[in-house]
């Protein structure tokens, strides 16, 4: 196995994979932790399959590079569920609710109606579950994901101390003058990039699972922000990429590998949790 390994590494996609792959995961888990605890965990649902339907849009008007159609539209859709979702009228989980099944929906009808792929089901099933694309990335398409990895990094080390304010105490982050409504709004705009990045990976109906399980997994372990957002972050990395490892060895679906090794690396973390407790 270990000479199977050694020779797909020799392979240029392999290695573009692998590092785009851990670098979504990185991304992912950092602002993972947020999301959990401002109970806003489905926004990367809501906002995946907006990205879907982009997608859509971009796949019917021929647009060659579909990140010019899907990331503006991914941005506009993160700040109107943001704004949204301080509405009294319509409550921040209805709000993701309404956006996600509109956009899917919508998606896959404009899909249908003006189809221009002889597999239509593959491809659809391919953009929600993940594809191989992940091990077709140009050098082009890699360095874009560095910067724009790079860029999300930057902005959380930079803010951080301003993103646990707004995290914990919103309310008291407001009274001691923090612009707490313009860093939810930069959060919400960093989510929308992280989610397009990672359609590549996971496909638009797993990418929860990269924010999500790694936050979980380490809250399990630890309850300082600092130590659960660190090991968020290493967990993400290190499922990230023994699930590319393992799917490159066994053949099966990225995304869905490295969803599996999170679920597996979660229930370890809940047994250790729970025994440490004890």
């Amino acid at each position: 196995m270990l000479d199977k390994l050694s020779l797909y590494l020799q392979f240029p996609f392999v290695r573009y994979a692998l590092i785009v792959g851990v670098l979504i995961a990185l991304c992912s888990s950092l602002l993972g932790v947020t999301l959990v605890l401002k109970r806003f965990s489905f926004i990367g649902d809501g906002l995946s399959h907006v990205a879907f339907g982009a997608m859509a849009i971009a796949a019917v008007t021929g647009f060659t590079n579909d990140m010019v159609i899907v990331m503006p539209i991914t941005v506009l859709s993160a700040v109107l569920l943001l704004k949204s979702g301080k509405n009294t009228k319509i409550k921040g989980d209805a709000a993701i609710a309404m956006i996600s099944v509109g956009a899917l929906a919508f998606g896959y009808l404009i899909m249908n109606i003006f189809s221009t792929s002889s597999n239509l089901s593959g491809d659809v099933c391919s953009t929600l579950f993940g594809s191989t694309s992940i091990l077709t990335l140009t050098v082009s398409e890699v360095w874009l994901c560095v910067i724009l990895s790079v860029v999300v990094v930057l902005v959380f080390i930079l803010f951080y101390n301003k993103i646990f304010s707004v995290t914990f105490d919103e309310d008291f982050a407001k009274a001691t003058g923090t612009k707490a409504d313009a860093y939810n709004l930069l959060i919400a705009i960093v989510i929308a990039v992280i989610i397009v990045l990672a359609m590549n990976l996971v496909g638009s109906l797993l990418i929860s699972a990269l924010v999500i399980f790694p936050a979980l997994s380490s809250m399990r372990m630890f309850k300082n922000f600092r130590a659960v957002t660190i090991c968020s972050a290493v967990l993400s990395v290190i499922c990230a990429f023994f699930g590319i490892i393992i799917s490159i060895l066994s053949g099966t679906p990225v995304g869905s590998t490295i969803v599996a090794v999170d679920v597996g690396v979660f229930l370890i973390c809940f047994i250790l949790g729970s025994v440490v407790k004890r």
